[in-house]
């Protein structure tokens, strides 16, 4: 099928195909005339980097995770723990976002009172 095709099926733009095929995500081959044509496989392998993307995956990720995801973008166990290093990763930068969420709203409760004792017509933000 054509790039446009392809981008038709999937909801994706000509543009994002160009870039998935770039980063080596995608395959397409050009015949004679010159134009990319992708296989009958190639919107199942769309899918499968969107949902990757969207998982919090690199696209270098995504290239090394792919070769392991079937097309019903279930992934084989040969991933298993790459997948696994990532979550704990995403485990770690939540903790991190929590702890300094706790610390600016400290922050920002400080700031509130000390306003609201020099000038108590001030009204405390709702």
């Amino acid at each position: 099928m054509r790039i446009g095709e392809l981008a038709a099926r999937t909801g994706v733009s000509v543009r994002l195909l160009r870039y998935y095929e770039e980063q080596g995500l995608l395959e397409s081959h050009r015949p004679e005339g010159g134009h990319r044509r992708y296989g009958e496989g190639a919107p199942a392998v769309v899918r499968n980097i969107r949902a990757l993307l969207g998982a919090g995956l690199s696209t270098g990720a995504i290239r090394d995770v792919l070769p392991c995801v079937e097309g019903d973008g279930t992934v084989a166990p040969c991933m298993l723990e790459v997948l696994e290093q990532r979550l704990d990763l995403l485990d770690q930068q939540l903790l991190t976002l929590g702890a300094s969420r706790a610390a600016l709203a400290g922050i920002v409760a400080g700031a509130r009172r000390e306003t609201e004792a020099v000038d108590p017509k001030v009204p405390a933000p709702v």
